[in-house]
């Protein structure tokens, strides 16, 4: 059975999550989210060295692995930086937009494919949805900000990592999709988690939509509070903060 191996990346702002006793706030210390696919921050660049760092030491050794990123240049930066010792073995590296983010603000709307794959040739966007960015158009709707699109993305996103013949599947994306609609869990910026799919048969292994059964997700004791140890321990509910009717969900991202 292969693994789910998620990352996330920092967004344009350098953050800090504070507890007070059981309430949480989050200060954004610099956050413009009118900035179009943005690079990382130089913070975001020491947070990839950290993350690179714990990687290499867990799966340096790996074979039987492949690595899946969403078509903004941040993730693709994440990647490029911290897994670059796999794509320097020949891991290949496919971009899928349906890993992108929640919002179609412009920090969360990615740039033309043509642009991209002159900027990351070592990329593969051969088969990224060709109505990426769209995230508005009819054509576009698989990637609309509402709550039934995006839990709809997330458990399709599960569904074709189940598929993948792999051991290992590395997936970079962002942390406001990977919490509310793939796994419902927290992710600090450059930490990330481990995941095996449920294994055996039975009803009680996936959880049955309309859409079809989605194999449920059992993460690695030794990532509960992320791979680093910079996230929060406690779950959240799939959807929380998404809104019904497209406005912009309602999520730290």
């Amino acid at each position: 059975m292969n693994t789910l191996w998620v990352t996330t990346i920092p967004l344009i702002s350098l953050s800090i999550r504070e507890y007070d006793g059981h309430k949480r706030s989050l200060t954004s210390l610099i956050q413009n989210y009118a900035l179009h696919d943005p690079l990382l921050t130089e913070k975001g660049l020491e947070q990839c060295a950290k993350l690179r760092e714990s990687l290499k030491a867990r799966f340096e050794g790996e074979t039987d692995i492949a690595i899946v990123v969403s078509p903004m240049k941040r993730t693709i930066q994440t990647a490029l930086n911290s897994l670059d010792f796999l794509i320097e073995k020949g891991v290949p590296i496919t971009a899928d937009a349906s890993w992108q983010e929640t919002t179609s603000k412009p920090c969360d709307t990615g740039s033309a494919l043509s642009e991209l794959a002159k900027e990351y040739p070592m990329v593969d966007f051969s088969s990224v949805d060709p109505v990426f960015p769209d995230k508005s158009s009819p054509a576009g709707a698989k990637y609309f900000p509402s709550k039934t699109a995006l839990l709809a993305r997330g458990r399709a996103c599960v569904r074709a990592l189940y598929r993948r013949p792999e051991k290992f599947v590395v997936v970079v994306s962002h942390s406001g999709f990977l919490r509310t609609s793939v796994s419902g869990w927290w992710y600090f910026n450059g930490d990330y988690r481990i995941f095996d799919f449920a294994d055996g048969n039975g009803a009680d292994l996936a959880d049955d939509w309309a859409d079809g059964p989605t194999p449920k997700l059992v993460q690695w004791e030794s990532t509960l509070a992320g791979g680093l140890g910079w996230s929060w321990t406690d779950p959240v509910p799939l959807g929380e903060g998404l809104p019904e009717d497209g406005s912009q969900p309602n999520v730290v991202t």
